[in-house]
């Protein structure tokens, strides 16, 4: 078209107006960089007095033609978003328009709009190309509707070739919400790792009952990182997630019913409290399962019925022990205390045991109660004289606090250790088992180095070396498969042996632990018999 003045420009617009030509206009609009900005304002001024039905395929023929020239004209995107969001109508009959090549702009308000009455025509619109571009943003703004009427269509890019696509397929159905479109979610999980964490997280932010047992299930994942993910989203969501974890403890799998005791522990929740001991009065055979049952009753407030924990006191694990007596001193009363003393008052090697797991497990509760008594004082001095200089320390400080000083000198009167040891380094979320760990490798001739998150123990052991690592393998945020892995980057199996300690029997766990630099497995509990076993093949205990 040959090059038009302003003036025939303006006059031919208003001319096309007038005819409903739009051909004619959109030609005239093709010019509109060609001339000067008061031109170019004055047209758009003429266009927009047009019928809103004429005006609005010309306005988005201009931004989706001529973006740049576009930026520096506001008014003709402003008036195109103004006239779809006053006109419903023209909204639907645009997106059906067949003559508007890119409805980009008309998708994205009905999106914004969360216009329901558009998702036929959208579902229509994805019939109609093959751009992943456009269906991707046809995806999106599905989502932002949240008909639940496009579900099914939705479903179907679940299983498309374009990951992109699924990946926003997954986010849409995650915004609509029904029971429906949680339940297609649940079907497209087993597949694909990264895919089932994007899925769950949709379910943490929806929490229906679906969303809340399919969470759980992933509890009996075998990839530590899936059982990580739900763990703390279980946490995190609280008492609203307790009803599901609860009927966990009716099932015999010890892994499950582990995790589940840390998840109900950690919500604090007192609704699990009868739960939890009901499944310790059966007495279940595996140890870290009697472990993890006490370890949650020590984070929960017993209100009546503490006595029944000091049975744990006596179990033939000293785990299982150390979170009895956690649990007793969450919970101290005073008819724990009598129990108690009439436990010790015999002074048999039972007796020994028990006031050693005192000793250890740091319950001042409980120590306070016994401190005045001769024959607390006579066994508590058989072995605090060799605990770990924090220990003693703590209790010389406890005991001081009281006005309890003769067995406080008791205690500062023992000979101190002055030789170095080797630093062995421990890492678990548990802080009871790492008080296990302080006691035990102290016990075995050890300076323990302990870490509850391995994001600290990595940045000491960016600038430490020691004899040999201990980790836990279900830790949040990194686990301890991914501990390993960056120890590696560090050093070798041979410059720095990492044993994992861990109550998890997956085959598939242990394989990835190996395949990231894991030297050896140790099945939890443990005590000073197995871990010097499985420490001496790497180095020198006593």
């Amino acid at each position: 078209m040959a090059e038009m003045s302003g003036a025939y420009m303006i006059e031919e617009i208003q001319a096309n107006i007038q005819t409903g030509d739009a051909l004619k206009a959109r030609l005239v609009l093709d010019q509109l960089g060609e001339v000067d900005k008061k031109t170019q304002n004055r047209l758009i001024h003429e266009l927009l007095r047009g019928d809103v039905a004429f005006t609005v395929p010309l306005l988005n023929y201009l931004v989706t033609k001529y973006p740049d020239l576009v930026a520096g004209l506001p008014i003709i995107r402003e008036t195109l978003i103004s006239n779809l969001i006053a006109y419903p109508d023209i909204l639907l009959k645009s997106l059906a328009n067949p003559e508007i090549a890119d409805k980009r702009v008309m998708i994205e308000t009905a999106g914004e709009l969360k216009f329901e009455e558009a998702t036929p025509a959208l579902i229509e619109l994805l019939g109609q190309t093959g751009n992943p571009e456009t269906i991707r943003l046809i995806i999106d703004n599905m989502g932002l509707i949240g008909d639940p009427e496009s579900t099914n269509t939705l479903t179907d890019y679940l299983y498309a070739a374009d990951r992109d696509l699924i990946i926003a397929a997954i986010h849409a159905l995650g915004q609509i919400g029904t029971n429906t479109a949680m339940h297609r979610l649940a079907e497209r999980m087993g597949t694909d790792n990264e895919l089932d964490l994007i899925i769950l997280g949709i379910f943490a932010e929806v929490q229906d009952q679906i969303s809340l047992e399919k969470l759980n299930d992933t509890l009996r994942s075998h990839y530590a990182h899936m059982r990580i993910y739900a763990k703390d989203e279980l946490v995190r969501i609280g008492s609203k997630s307790v009803p599901v974890l609860i009927e966990n403890l009716k099932e015999g799998d010890s892994d499950l019913l582990i995790h589940t005791l840390n998840v109900l522990g950690e919500i604090g929740d007192e609704s699990a409290i009868m739960p939890i001991r009901t499944l310790l009065n059966t007495v279940p055979r595996n140890p870290n399962v009697r472990f993890a049952a006490y370890e949650a009753l020590a984070l929960l407030p017993l209100r009546k019925g503490a006595y029944t924990l000091a049975a744990g006191l006596t179990d033939g694990e000293d785990h299982v022990c150390t979170a009895a007596a956690r649990a007793i001193d969450r919970n101290f009363n005073e008819i724990l205390a009598a129990g108690i003393k009439n436990m010790i008052r015999a002074q048999t090697d039972e007796a020994r045991h028990i006031v050693k797991i005192i000793v250890n497990a740091q319950v001042d509760n409980i120590f306070l109660s016994l401190a005045t008594e001769d024959f607390f004082q006579e066994l508590a001095l058989i072995y605090l004289p060799h605990a770990h200089r924090d220990i003693k320390e703590h209790y010389i400080a406890l005991l001081k606090e009281k006005e309890l000083v003769d067995f406080a000198a008791k205690i500062s009167g023992a000979q101190f250790e002055k030789k170095t040891r080797v630093k062995v380094c421990a890492v678990d979320d548990s802080r009871m088992i790492l008080n296990i760990y302080k006691a035990t490798l102290h016990e075995l001739g050890f300076d323990p180095v302990l870490f509850e998150f391995p994001a600290g123990a990595l940045e000491w052991l960016a600038k430490e070396k020691p004899a040999l690592v201990l980790t836990d393998l279900n830790m949040p945020e990194i686990s301890g498969i991914e501990l390993t892995r960056r120890i590696r980057a560090l050093h070798t199996m041979e410059e720095l042996p990492v044993i994992m300690v861990t109550t998890q029997s997956d085959v598939q766990d242990h394989e990835a632990a190996a395949a990231a630099g894991v030297n050896t497995i140790l099945i939890k509990p443990f005590n000073a018999d197995s871990l010097r076993a499985a420490m001496g093949k790497y180095i020198k205990v006593s």
